[in-house]
């Protein structure tokens, strides 16, 4: 693995994020000069790191990082897993799934794995020649593999600037349906062998998705394709490869119900939301995760009411979103939407019904308050000014204040920097 990187400051040692790996070595090669071997890998496997040490010191200026390493196919569900599944004959296969979010990249390969640092992403993998190989971007080569007929080497295009648990591959059998948006957007969605046909109703619902989050936000979806995949285990919204769980994607058109339709249209809704919130501007830091789920988890009824008006959708947020944050909220070990967050193992926490279901009804009042001719402006203001960039809530409210002329952030405040909700009691005196 090669890493295109500036020494900021003259120092002799490289501290990384790294988790169940082996480096075997690693070398940096300033600009211009020679090579420089690590002589130490100190590992600090608490806080999930590795210092790599170097004999002579590192001066200021860009170079090139090789690491050599050694990782594992996992059956964690996170980093670099594989993901179980039955063939249409009943055989048992795997599927090599990557699950990076929140701080799992550092399981598949040495990185600096926080949201606000950065990067550009060139990833080639080498495959059974008879498997699919998906990645964040479209593959620009498919080549065979020196010395072993049965592997082929896939390479991708270079991706955006983006952050590591946004970076996504996937190797396993399947088939696809594809088509395109009203935009020119390629859109395929991924099945396991033999299930294209429950692949159409997702393809369908990402087809109109699309468009509609461009005219809400003014904004262009900025890639030339997005793949939906269903995966047996969970789901994440990637850079232009989202996946999903097989329940969250496939419909059966002759034994589907209409509930089911309508979770798919939520969940894709959602999912496609992010490529917004959340990937093109990230936020700076896991206090701030709600900005990501908490408006997907809003918007996506906004998509489907657009979308699928029969659904008669937003009747179902009160019972499900509402209801379910009230039940959280009211509990002594609730939290607020904006939580501190310091080591990686208190991120997990708070993927949890007060930063979707809670954040999705704070903004649902906010859109209310501002009225949605403005909100739509602030979102374009929000999205333009820090797109490819990381963003903070109180950057939000500003953007939303500048389309609005009204205090958002004196009246957001209180509802995401503390827990609980008020109370209102009334007492008829007649």
């Amino acid at each position: 693995m090669e890493f295109l990187l500036q020494v900021k400051n003259a120092t002799n040692q490289i501290v990384m994020n790294c988790a169940d790996i082996d480096i075997i070595t690693a070398s940096y090669a300033p600009e211009g000069d020679e090579e420089v071997h690590a002589t130490g890998f100190n590992y600090q496997n608490e806080d999930e790191k590795v210092t790599l040490s170097f004999p002579s010191t590192l001066q200021k200026g860009t170079g090139t990082l090789k690491i050599d390493f050694v990782g594992e196919l996992n059956d964690k569900m996170k980093g670099f897993y594989r993901s179980k599944y039955s063939t249409p004959s009943g055989d048992t296969r795997y599927a090599a799934v990557t699950q990076f979010e929140a701080t799992d990249a550092r399981r598949a390969f040495p990185c600096w794995d926080e949201p606000a640092i950065k990067a550009t992403f060139d990833i080639s993998l080498v495959v059974p020649k008879d498997r699919v190989a998906l990645s964040n971007m479209n593959v620009v080569e498919r080549r065979p593999y020196p010395d072993d007929e049965s592997l082929v080497e896939v390479k991708f295009a270079r991706s955006p600037v983006m952050s590591t648990y946004l970076v996504a591959f996937v190797v396993g059998e399947y088939d696809f349906v594809e088509a395109r948006s009203q935009d020119g957007v390629l859109v395929r969605v991924y099945t396991p062998v033999g299930k294209a046909e429950q692949g159409k109703f997702a393809l369908e619902v990402a087809a109109k998705t699309l468009p509609f989050y461009k005219d809400y936000f003014n904004v262009p979806y900025p890639l030339p394709k997005i793949d939906l995949i269903a995966i047996a285990d969970f789901a994440a919204a990637l850079i232009s490869l989202l996946h999903h769980r097989e329940t969250a994607l496939l419909i059966d058109p002759k034994n589907s119900c209409s509930s089911s339709r309508q979770w798919v249209a939520l969940v894709v809704g959602h999912e496609l939301a992010h490529q917004w919130f959340g990937n093109l501007v990230t936020m700076e830091w896991w206090t701030h995760l709600w900005l990501n789920e908490g408006f997907a988890s809003w918007i996506e009824y906004l998509c489907v009411d657009h979308c699928f008006p029969e659904y008669d959708i937003w009747t179902q947020f009160v019972s499900a979103d509402y209801t379910r944050a009230q039940e959280l909220d009211a509990l002594d070990n609730s939290h607020p939407i904006e939580v501190s967050v310091g080591h990686p193992s208190e991120v997990d926490e708070i993927f949890d019904a007060i930063s979707y279901s809670k954040g999705a009804s704070v903004i649902r009042m906010l859109h209310d308050y501002i009225g949605d001719e403005d909100f739509r402006k602030g979102m374009n203001l929000y999205l333009t000014k820090f797109q490819q960039r990381n963003a903070a809530t109180e950057d939000l409210w500003e953007s939303l204040e500048k389309a609005s002329g009204k205090p958002i952030a004196a009246v957001m405040n209180t509802w995401t920097k503390q827990m609980g909700f008020p109370l209102i009691y009334v007492e008829a005196e007649q």
